[in-house]
């Protein structure tokens, strides 16, 4: 498939097909790796203005490892969006957050591309995106994930960093990993960057994975 190009039909057929065919065995691997854990504890670190009345999107949601963590960490938005391309990885996070039936807001599954979001303009107050933009041209993801934000929100950005894990996972997931100051350089047309944060290197989402947090423009 043509790398970052989740916005060709082909690419994006592709894509969808991979992840509905791996997402139960994906779901297991997030939980035995401790990511969702690692997600959380950074989450809650941050102070990101998220409270009864705010909107937050998970986009390119996947299993929902991500969505949990969010609630793992203890925010309570008003309306949570978990958005993904694959049906099937979408049913593996429909199943896990129904089974959190004391939280306040469970997420709403929706099945859609990051780069068309089916949002309006200035509607979230909150994007959390990790491992997504492997899949997409990177200056159009971040445009759209710009496009919904308000002014001033923050966007949450976990992409793959260049590295030996990365690497593997280049391979296994058919993606291409953006170089960092690449994504530094796109970022900076719609975002101010306010930091950019590393894991632990005792948590394994740190052999892959870094942390740009973002404030739209």
């Amino acid at each position: 498939m043509p790398k970052n190009g989740i916005g060709g039909t082909t690419a994006k057929a592709k894509t969808m097909g991979l992840y509905d065919r791996i997402a139960d065995v994906h779901n297991l691997s997030m939980k035995l790796n401790g990511y969702r854990a690692s997600v959380a504890r950074y989450l809650r670190s941050l102070d990101l203005g998220i409270d009864k009345d705010s909107t937050v999107l998970d986009a390119g949601c996947g299993t929902g490892i991500v969505s949990l963590a969010f609630q793992d960490a203890g925010f309570k938005p008003k309306q949570f969006v978990a958005l993904d391309l694959s049906y099937k990885s979408l049913e593996v996070a429909r199943e896990q957050f129904e089974k959190r039936r004391k939280q306040a807001v469970r997420p709403g599954p929706v099945q859609g591309n990051v780069l068309n979001l089916p949002f309006p303009d200035n509607s979230f107050d909150l994007v959390l995106m990790c491992g997504v933009l492997e899949y997409t041209p990177l200056d159009a993801g971040l445009r759209e994930a710009a496009r919904i934000l308000k002014r001033g929100a923050p966007l949450v950005l976990l992409p793959v960093k260049p590295s030996i894990v990365g690497s593997v996972l280049e391979l296994l997931y058919k993606f291409k990993i953006h170089p960092l100051d690449n994504v530094r350089v796109a970022a900076t047309r719609y975002f101010n960057i306010v930091g950019n944060h590393e894991f632990p290197i005792t948590e394994p989402i740190s052999w892959s994975k870094t942390i740009f947090l973002l404030e739209k423009k």
